[in-house]
């Protein structure tokens, strides 16, 4: 044991370099570190990108209890489910129970999504009065139009060439100077268009 204590300080000089060798060739091997790159998450366009809507399709406000509230452009036949999915789903807190998922949507619509429990929700023109929807002469597309007593498919592609070339229709006694549309059209009409 006397060995050791007269080589102690030898044998601790050595102990600290092959430590110090170690360490050495540990980070010498250590692989470089690869940078961490983050994609963005996905989330819906916003509605200033889309294009205008093409003829047939709906514009429909989706808002209350849904992932991403917005309006959106959606294919014409579209009901409540097809304008929810399009905001990105029903939040945790949404109450699907009271409303009709198979409800058709109708262009400029708003289908309000409520939360559970909600008490008294806002009645905006949304599911409940999809019924009873006016069309709107400055944005509804020709298939909405010839549903409109008297007004056929001549009738509605002249409203939408006037639209065109015109701009839109300030009020509803405007329709009086689309080729075709009289008095009598108009007052068949009156109740169930609007301009804005």
């Amino acid at each position: 044991m006397k060995w050791l204590e007269r080589y102690r300080a030898a044998l601790f000089f050595v102990c600290v370099v092959v430590v110090m060798l170690g360490l050495a060739l540990f980070e010498g091997r250590r692989p470089e570190p690869v940078p961490l790159v983050l994609t963005p998450s996905v989330s819906p366009a916003p509605t200033w990108a889309e294009p205008t809507p093409t003829p047939g399709s709906l514009r429909v406000y989706v808002s209350g209890a849904v992932q991403h509230p917005d309006v959106y452009t959606l294919p014409a036949g579209s009901i409540v489910k097809d304008a929810l999915l399009a905001a990105g789903g029903a939040a945790a807190k949404a109450d699907l129970d009271s409303i009709n998922l198979a409800h058709p949507v109708a262009d400029g619509e708003q289908v309000r999504i409520p939360s559970v429990g909600e008490q008294n929700p806002v009645r905006l023109p949304s599911v409940e009065l999809l019924t009873s929807a006016k069309v709107n002469v400055n944005t509804a597309d020709r298939a909405a139009l010839e549903e409109l007593p008297g007004i056929g498919p001549e009738l509605a592609q002249r409203i939408l060439d006037y639209r065109q070339s015109h701009g839109p229709f300030a009020q509803i006694e405007d329709l009086l100077e689309v080729p075709g549309i009289g008095p009598g059209i108009l007052e068949k009409i009156r109740e169930e268009i609007t301009t804005y």
